[in-house]
């Protein structure tokens, strides 16, 4: 694809991202917030904070200025925490045009606004333009993406042509896109899973064994189907890549950082000293509350989400919110 590519966020799966995709691409350049990091990156082709270890190859650019970023870009790749993605756009607005195609990688909701990422980012462009926009989503550890290890992963979005565009644009050797229509069911497969993933930390820091983590992955899967399907989504989309395969890797991956956060919480650590120490950001952590108020708004029973939400955000312990699931009235599955 002979054109710019523009990565907007140079954390871990931002970095990761730009390894991968630079073969592909004549010219890629990656937004880097921070000017100390950006300046260490170009002298030293690594991102010591969030990905060290990788070489970040020739072709990629880096730079702290968003114009310089988005120049010329036919490719504008978001790459943030999902609380940063509306002030981002809004920051990016006057250097976007129509012709762009934006394609986001960051799984998360809105809270407050409950929107999916790709709708706050249409919301946002919507004053100057009608966007383009897809999203990517699947099992992705940025750390094996970016070493090469073989990845499949979705590109949704309502726009059949949007998703064929970054399919072929991003497909490489150890890169695999599959296409999808259903951009509510991809991201809220890859939104809620972080949530669910948290108490699988919980569970493997109390060491409750494996049947114990196959039931969570199960159920949890049942109410993200349930919310995705009640939101307009596709049940069969939470059976591939974007759901099933996602939440298997975030709750069972030794490098999931919202698993983390449950096995240090189940080890008596406090959130807000979990939090502080981590340098990325745990989704799941700001996703549940907006997982409970989706639940709410669209009457779908999801006890996970709900257990999860009250043990961060109001004190239940990790033993007492395991125990409330199992002990909730008897149903058919």
């Amino acid at each position: 694809m002979n054109s710019t590519l523009a990565i907007i966020g140079a954390g871990s799966w931002g970095t990761a991202l730009s390894v991968v995709l630079a073969p592909r691409f004549p010219r890629v350049r990656m937004w880097v917030h921070g000017p100390d990091l950006a300046a260490r990156m170009c002298a030293s082709r690594e991102n010591d904070t969030y990905l060290p270890g990788f070489r970040i190859p020739a072709n990629v650019e880096i730079t702290a200025d968003l114009e310089a970023a988005l120049d010329s870009a036919a490719i504008v790749l978001s790459v943030m925490p999902s609380h940063l993605v509306r002030e981002m756009y809004q920051r990016m607005l006057p250097l976007l045009d129509g012709s762009m195609l934006f394609v986001s990688a960051t799984k998360g909701l809105e809270n407050g606004t409950l929107l999916r990422v790709s709708e706050v980012i249409r919301e946002v462009l919507a004053a100057r333009f009608a966007a383009r926009v897809a999203v990517i989503s699947g099992p992705t550890f940025a750390r094996e993406v970016a070493r090469g290890d073989p990845t499949a992963l979705v590109a949704a979005s309502a726009d059949p042509s949007a998703a064929a565009a970054v399919q072929a644009a991003f497909s490489g050797p150890t890169f695999r896109l599959y296409t999808s229509a259903d951009p509510v069911g991809v991201e809220i497969g890859g939104a809620i899973k972080n949530v669910v993933a948290i108490g699988a930390g919980v569970l493997h820091g109390m060491g409750l064994g494996h049947n114990a983590t196959a039931a969570l992955i199960t159920r949890g899967l049942a109410e993200i189907t349930r919310l995705a399907v009640a939101m307009g989504g596709k049940p069969l989309t939470l059976a591939g890549l974007a759901g099933l395969g996602d939440l298997v890797l975030t709750c069972t991956g030794e490098l999931s950082r919202n698993r983390s956060v449950g096995v240090e919480l189940a080890r008596g650590r406090k959130l807000e000293e979990i939090v502080g120490s981590m340098q990325m950001v745990a989704e799941g952590i700001k996703t549940t509350s907006a997982a409970v108020d989706l639940a709410r708004r669209y009457s779908v029973e999801m006890p996970i989400s709900g257990q999860m939400f009250q043990m961060l955000h109001f004190g239940v312990s990790p033993r007492e919110a395991i125990q409330r699931l199992m002990e909730r009235s008897l149903k058919g599955e």
